[in-house]
Formats: structure tokens, C-alpha cells, sequence
């Protein structure tokens, strides 16, 4: 059975299953799931259409599933989704998604910091980390296992490769490629991810691939397009190359030079 405190609002339509618990003064809305063992802090608020998994935590005054601050929704039912083991912490706040039957989508064991945003229709892997008051605009995809440094803001539609590591306090307006670390003011890239690489298994040999793809895109004067066509010439196509190689060619904003 759920564990509902006498000062918290469930709405009669919301579904909490066995384990979960509310704490007083939080607001739980229509239309709202929650998994197994999770938990809704004090005061927070899961306004309506949203579903959280299992073993989850909404933090203090949190504020998760509310209508997208976008000029184009006109109230059609849209969605948040929130996986497994994810971690929301205080004042955070995520949005719903734009467009009808629309998700906002996040994925298992990813950590939101306090007060960071997550605006309309982003979807975001699994074993992310976000921290301290970034800004994520509509339409940001970050993929598996990045890390974005606190205070940093990332404009519409831009994608955030796997594995890689942005700094704090960074502007973002083009596409990070996966693997790879950038940081600085203005933004720039850094070097490949080699700490967070290593740490998550990663082989010497799949580094030194990298790196070599790495000096190719940033440290001749190659532009983009020579620089893939001398990875795919010189570097193995399948394994981390490949996925570089199709992140950077499916990109539509470019990447981050």
C-alpha cells in the first residue's frame, strides 16, 4: 500500500503503487502514475499527465509535469515520463511536452540537480547527470551517460552526444559530439572524456581511436566534412568511431567547433 500523509493532496485519478510514499503538503494531480517505492517529497508538485517509475525520488518543492512555456501549446494532453531509480531534487522543474500525445521524456538512474530546468519535448538517457540550475530549452536530446557542469544553458534542438562532459557556466547552441569534453568561455571543445571513459570501462585501444578522431575534427585545418572523411579512411567504422561518426553526420546544427 501507498504511504500518503493526511496533509498531501492526491487527486482521486492519480495511480500510486505499493511503497510509495507522499509527504505532507505535496500535490499529486490527474492523470499522474508513480512506480513502486518511489517517493514525493514535501511540497512538491506533480501536476498532471505524468508517469514516474520505480525507486524514484521528487525532492523538496520540486516541480514536475506542468504545462510547457511555450506559446504554441494550446492545452492538447501531453506528457512527462520519468524512468527507473531517477533522482529530481530540489526546486528542479520539468515541463511537459508541446504538440498533442507529446512526451518529455527521462530516462532511468539520471540525476536533476537543484534547480535545473527541463523545458518541453527534451529527451534525456539514462545515467545522466544534470546539476546545479542548468537550463535546458525545448527539443534538447542528451544522450547516455553525459554530464552537464552546472549554470550551463543549452539552446533549442541541440544534442548532446554520449559519454561526454560539458563544463560549468557553458553556453551550448550547437551540437557536443559524444565522447568528448568541452568547457570554457566561450565554449569550445577541451579534449576527449578520457576520465569518464575510463571509469565506465572503456579500452585503451577505443582511446587512442579517439583521440586520433579528436586531433582530426579540432587540431587540423580540416573543416567537418574532410575531417569524417579521413576518419572513415583511417579509423574502424564500427564501435565508438562509428557512433561519432553517425552523431556528427546526422547532425542539423552542426557541432561545436
Amino acid at each position: 500500500m501507498p504511504e500518503v500523509d493526511p496533509r498531501a493532496i492526491v487527486h482521486e485519478d492519480a495511480q500510486l503503487a505499493d511503497g510509495v510514499v507522499v509527504e505532507p503538503f505535496s500535490i499529486v494531480g490527474p492523470g499522474v502514475s508513480v512506480g513502486s517505492r518511489s517517493r514525493i517529497c514535501s511540497q512538491a508538485l506533480v501536476h498532471s499527465s505524468t508517469e514516474i517509475g520505480e525507486d524514484c525520488l521528487i525532492g523538496h518543492s520540486a516541480v514536475v509535469g506542468t504545462d510547457p512555456q511555450d506559446l504554441k501549446y494550446d492545452g492538447e494532453r501531453t506528457y512527462l515520463k520519468i524512468g527507473d531509480r531517477t533522482i529530481v531534487r530540489e526546486f528542479a522543474t520539468l515541463n511537459r511536452a508541446t504538440g498533442k500525445n507529446e512526451a518529455t521524456v527521462i530516462g532511468s538512474d539520471t540525476l536533476i540537480m537543484a534547480y535545473a530546468h527541463v523545458a518541453h519535448n527534451c529527451i534525456i538517457g539514462d545515467h545522466v547527470v544534470i546539476v546545479n540550475a542548468v537550463s535546458l530549452a525545448g527539443h534538447v536530446e542528451i544522450q547516455d551517460y553525459a554530464i552537464i557542469g552546472g549554470m550551463s544553458a543549452v539552446q533549442q534542438f541541440v544534442r548532446i552526444g554520449a559519454h561526454s562532459y560539458v563544463g560549468g557556466a557553458c553556453r551550448i547552441s550547437k551540437d557536443v559530439p559524444p565522447y568528448f569534453k568541452i568547457g570554457g568561455v566561450p565554449t569550445r571543445p577541451i579534449e576527449v572524456n578520457t576520465v569518464g571513459l575510463l571509469r565506465r570501462g572503456f579500452s585503451e585501444e577505443s582511446l587512442n581511436q579517439l583521440r586520433k578522431a579528436y586531433r582530426l575534427l579540432y587540431l587540423t585545418d580540416l573543416n567537418t566534412t574532410q575531417a569524417l572523411a579521413r576518419i572513415k579512411n583511417e579509423l574502424p567504422e564500427d564501435g565508438e568511431i562509428g557512433r561519432l561518426v553517425s552523431f556528427i553526420a546526422g547532425s542539423e546544427r552542426g557541432i561545436i567547433k
